[in-house]
């Protein structure tokens, strides 16, 4: 009876809550000064670790994308650089077939021209040759005629005789 006259008629206690009431006070005040302090400044400080992090490596990267389009581009610039390479040598090896070509025509041409004047000068050579042989039997058949007079068949024969003359001259 004696527990029930201490409580209470509900049970309740007022000296026991006021004792809960001060302990959970000191217990918050503790809390407050030695727990909850430091964990809040360890939680800030894992925040801006967090966010210190965060920023680092969205600045690596946006550096690593700038390096990567600086790649992209020395590639580029070298491509290009390589076919404007490759369309001069093309350019240039045409130009220089084109001018052995033409060497090699006018070359030719010159040895046509060339052979053309051997033979035309070949050609005066052996009409001058046969003039000179031509008039040299005509002064040596004139000759003989006017040595002789002849009569039809001395004429034939001497004719003939001066034909196997210049056959064997030639």
């Amino acid at each position: 009876m004696i527990d029930q006259l201490a409580l209470g008629a509900s049970g309740f206690a007022p000296l026991d809550s006021l004792y809960q009431l001060f302990a959970f006070l000191i217990l918050m005040y503790l809390l407050k000064r030695y727990a909850w302090e430091p964990l809040q400044k360890t939680m800030k400080d894992r925040e801006e670790y967090v966010a210190g992090e965060i920023e680092a490596a969205e600045k690596a990267k946006k550096e690593s994308q700038e390096i990567l389009e600086q790649h992209r581009q020395m590639v580029k610039n070298a491509r290009e650089e390589a076919q404007t390479f490759i369309e001069n040598a093309k350019k240039q090896g045409e130009a220089q077939r084109e001018e052995i070509i033409q060497t090699a025509r006018m070359e030719a041409e010159k040895m046509k021209e060339s052979a053309r004047i051997e033979i035309q000068q070949e050609k005066e050579k052996a009409v001058s040759a046969l003039r000179e042989q031509v008039s040299s039997l005509s002064v040596l058949i004139a000759s003989k005629v006017i040595e002789k007079e002849l009569n039809e068949k001395d004429q034939e024969a001497l004719i003939q005789e001066f034909i196997q003359k210049a056959g064997e001259e030639r």
